[in-house]
């Protein structure tokens, strides 16, 4: 088949790095770990016999442009573009150094037959589907054992048409765990930015096994009743940054997570080095999370400039007994909430397990939580600290958080036990175990 070089505007390209590297000027920023890259080679999906029209399922034109820049690959890698116009397709993968480019007016929308959908294995770190014992459906986009692949664009949208799998996991018709909309497995230089992701059936955007990943300038959407449709969930994975997105879905906004109970320990891979900033929602759940799935441990989290609204919990660190791991050195700061059920919740018996082989001497650590600058409106309850009878959480430490009731109504009381650590200008104040130490040789010295 003769390819004819896609008329994508260098100008246009120029533009969209140019404008990345404005902002970059201008805000800290952890996205130079992935650059994005321009390609020597430019080819369309509609020289596969693609066609934009909404109704002809384009799954092999997809595959077939897919397989031809894995198997010629050309130096520097391959561009994909897709052209604006609606491109109705099953699940396909991608493939190391190559672009997906979503045109202004671009959508790539998967087909609702989900009798055909595939199955592949469940993740080694959670022994099973998240959701039901066995496989899992396979992601819309996804990749194992990839380097270098960008997702890019001109704002174009990802669409999961993900309704149909809501109303099966309502009806309980579901014979495996959903399908998430982007997967990465065993991946590390992904880029993603200037991406409207849209209805995912699942998680949206999940990282897992993977490092060095950049998610930037995305807005991700699903309706608010919409279920577990997760933002974005890095999943045993290190050095991942987040930054300058929208995300209002059906669960938690962003979930920092590394494997289910005695899978993720026998796995023994952590989530770590994970940078979340410049980051606005809403959602039903947690804006900002770790956990519940934790058994891998966290570590290295730095969280700032995160603005939340219409949300149940605005930062939520979860656990629970039979997770075992650790969660310690996370950082969050400058974090503004107006309307939100509950401030704060870090809490160690959340989460269900996958089976009954987890152990209850599994007994997760929490140590080393820093919140500080955080100012919240319309706050029903400021929040709680609830550690683990036989593991207190230690050294948490809350720093200028103030966090107002609705309307006239002052914010209920906080609740804490099992925890140590220190508060300083807190309100409405705390609890008696979080001291006002913070000086030299204090409980959080060094974190304020």
């Amino acid at each position: 088949m003769a390819l004819r070089l896609v008329s994508l505007s260098l100008s246009v390209f120029i533009t969209l790095l140019l404008s990345q590297c404005a902002t970059a000027a201008q805000d800290v920023t952890c996205s130079g770990m992935v650059p994005v890259r321009w390609r020597r080679e430019s080819i369309s999906i509609a020289d596969f016999g693609g066609v934009g029209d909404g109704v002809t399922l384009n799954t092999w034109p997809f595959r077939k442009a897919i397989y031809r820049i894995e198997h010629l690959r050309r130096r520097g890698g391959t561009l994909l573009y897709i052209p604006a116009g609606v491109w109705l397709t099953g699940n396909f993968n991608l493939t190391s150094h190559m672009t997906l480019y979503l045109a202004r007016g671009a959508v790539i929308k998967a087909t609702q037959d989900t009798w055909n959908w595939p199955l592949v294995d469940p993740l080694p770190s959670y022994g099973r589907g998240r959701e039901l014992p066995g496989g899992r459906y396979a992601s819309f986009i996804q990749g194992n054992g990839l380097r270098d692949v960008i997702i890019t664009g001109e704002r174009g949208i990802i669409d999961g048409q993900g309704e149909v799998w809501w109303n099966m996991w309502r009806q309980r018709s579901l014979r495996f765990t959903r399908p998430n909309l982007l997967e990465f497995m065993h991946s590390r230089e992904i880029h993603i930015s200037n991406v409207v992701f849209k209805n995912s059936p699942f998680w949206n955007i999940h990282p897992v096994y993977c490092s060095n990943v950049v998610i930037r300038y995305v807005s991700i959407v699903a309706p608010y009743d919409s279920p577990n449709t997760d933002g974005i969930d890095p999943d045993s994975s290190s050095s991942v940054c987040i930054e300058d997105s929208f995300i209002s879905t059906g669960d938690d906004m962003v979930a920092v997570k590394s494997g289910w109970d005695e899978y993720g320990i026998a796995y023994g891979r952590p989530s770590s080095g994970i940078t979340i900033r410049r980051v606005t929602g809403s959602t039903p759940f947690s804006g900002i999370a770790i956990g519940s799935e934790t058994s891998g441990g966290v570590e290295d989290v730095v969280v700032e400039n995160i603005n939340l609204y219409n949300t149940g919990i605005g930062i939520h660190i979860k656990t629970n007994v039979g997770r075992g791991g650790y969660i310690r050195n996370v950082k969050i700061s400058d974090v503004s909430m107006n309307k939100v059920r509950k401030g704060i919740r870090i809490a160690g018996d959340v989460g269900d397990h996958p089976d009954g082989g987890f152990s209850q001497h599994a007994i997760p650590v929490v140590d080393g939580v820093t919140i500080k600058n955080v100012w919240g409106v319309g706050v029903e309850q400021p929040g709680s600290i609830q550690g683990i009878k036989n593991s207190p959480f230690t050294r948490i430490c809350l720093s200028n958080v103030k966090l107002w009731g609705v309307g006239s109504r002052p914010s209920a009381l906080w609740k804490c036990m099992d925890v140590s650590g220190a508060a300083l200008g807190v309100q409405p104040w705390p609890c008696a175990e979080l001291t006002t130490t913070f000086g030299t040789g204090g409980l959080c010295s060094g974190a304020i």
